[in-house]
């Protein structure tokens, strides 16, 4: 496919890695935030839309589950992407003469050991890549930043140290979002449904709701709360299951499911990636 896929951050994001990787015919089109990225794929400017949704150091990214129930738009495909952080500066200058590194808090978070090993202080910054940006600019050997070898080929800084995470299979997961559904089976391997619900008012209706999983052998990958609308009492559950909704025990899943709920939205269909497993 081509065309133009848009991802939050700007060039040199882990956003820009996951394109190159998952679809590397198609242009990158960097975007500020996540909803911008979402309705640059609403309005038409990008056919697809790149979007981290979580981390397996860090968890998930916050507000994006919000987010993609009310985007309009539909999962088509999931991109598991290997995290490998860097430290970057300025040509020539060493990692004895750093003090200060920039990045997202996210990236702060996965490089802890490093961070406190080497005395640095953590300035949060909006974007790993603008973070990478700012380094190239002030050209001060004290500065630097937490990102991509990406961002360092295109801002022209050394990487003072490869591959500084904690946690050795630093992962993050993407979801390609489109316009249209695509509930076709692709590939030879495991398809993923993902769906959110809300459960009636009854007692332990929640209980209830998911034990059609239970019994028809459905492996729930992924089951996460958030309150709607500000209220205690409104809770909207996000969920990933292995299967596809044609399948015949997917089906008497959802059937249970849709008795306990007071509403079900199915946010997409899509191949599982190889590197889920």
């Amino acid at each position: 496919m081509t065309g133009r896929i848009a991802f939050q951050g700007e060039l040199g994001a882990y956003g820009h890695q996951a394109c190159r990787e998952a679809r590397p015919e198609m242009e990158p089109l960097p975007c500020p935030t996540f909803e911008d990225a979402l309705e640059a794929v609403r309005r038409g400017d990008a056919d697809l839309g790149m979007i981290a949704v979580e981390n397996s150091t860090y968890g998930r990214v916050a507000d994006v589950h919000h987010l993609l129930p009310e985007s309009g738009l539909h999962i088509v495909d999931e991109a598991f992407v290997r995290v490998h952080i860097n430290l970057l500066a300025v040509r020539g200058a060493r990692l004895s003469d750093v003090r200060r590194v920039r990045s997202m808090s996210i990236l702060l978070g996965q490089c802890r050991g490093f961070i406190r090993e080497h005395g640095l202080q953590t300035m949060n910054w909006s974007d790993n890549a603008a973070a990478a940006r700012e380094v190239a600019r002030l050209g001060d050997p004290a500065e630097a930043a937490l990102a991509s070898e990406i961002a360092a080929e295109i801002h022209g800084l050394d990487i003072l140290a490869r591959n500084i995470e904690d946690r050795q299979n630093n992962t993050t997961r993407f979801l390609v979002m489109a316009r249209e559904p695509d509930l076709r089976r692709r590939g030879d391997g495991r398809m993923m449904t993902t769906f959110v619900f809300r459960v009636r008012n009854i007692p332990a209706a929640l209980y209830k709701a998911l034990g059609g999983f239970a019994t028809n052998g459905i492996n729930m990958t992924k089951l996460e709360s958030y309150m709607l609308d500000g209220s205690f009492s409104a809770t909207q559950f996000y969920a990933d299951i292995e299967g596809h909704p044609d399948d015949a025990a997917v089906q008497r899943a959802l059937e249970e499911l849709r008795y306990f709920t007071s509403s079900m939205t199915l946010l997409g269909v899509y191949p599982a990636d190889p590197r889920r497993h």
